[in-house]
């Protein structure tokens, strides 16, 4: 599995959506990513690559694309 299907995965699990649906999202765009959603998905994305997420990269987290500009840093090491 390629790290953008690991992504991927993620998000189409922890919300219970469609791939057609991930470009664009954003936090609170869908019932499913409210505060609870979000800490679900960030447990998730961390087992997933085996990381742990700084708590600003936490709170930074605000859309599909903002996620994968932030697992891009060198201290996660996550190549799309």
């Amino acid at each position: 599995m390629t790290n953008l299907e690991k992504y991927n995965d993620a998000f189409i699990t922890t919300f219970e959506i469609t791939e057609d649906q991930l470009a664009g999202l954003k936090y609170q765009d869908i019932q499913a990513w409210d505060s609870v959603g979000h800490m679900s998905l960030i447990a998730a994305l961390e087992d997933a690559f085996d990381i742990m997420f700084d708590t600003d990269d936490i709170i930074d987290f605000s859309s599909y694309e903002k996620g994968k500009e932030i697992l891009s840093k060198e201290e996660y090491g996550v190549k799309f």
